[in-house]
């Protein structure tokens, strides 16, 4: 697979997975209102993914939302291969992605050594 249809793919579960929760077609009550899905690393052969989710929400409960979203991967992975209409849907790994929560803090501490 080219570089330009492996990104394509990653773009196109990202979208298919954040249309899921939008319509609430998973229906677990412990994934977060305020989830979204911010990137997808699709393995080369295309057999895994693993899916960056954030949320506004505190970290314990992104936390109960991946623990959510990763009991309901088989339905989301059932799901996407419908939407995809590939040969192989890959096998989904969800994972919390904090990166905005410790750039908000870098930022407070760079704040905080300005005002100094």
């Amino acid at each position: 697979m080219s570089e330009y249809n492996h990104k394509r793919m990653e773009a196109r579960i990202r979208e298919a997975i954040g249309t899921l929760l939008l319509t609430n077609e998973v229906k677990n009550p412990k994934i977060g209102r305020f989830v979204s899905i911010n990137d997808v690393q699709l393995s080369k052969d295309s057999a895994y993914a693993v899916v960056w989710v954030s949320s506004l929400d505190a970290d314990q409960r992104l936390d109960e939302s991946v623990t959510a979203l990763q009991s309901a991967a088989g339905f989301i992975q059932q799901r996407l291969g419908s939407i995809l209409k590939t040969r192989n849907t890959p096998r989904l790994t969800f994972k919390a992605d904090t990166s905005i929560r410790e750039s908000e803090k870098i930022n407070a501490i760079i704040d905080k050594l300005h005002q100094q």
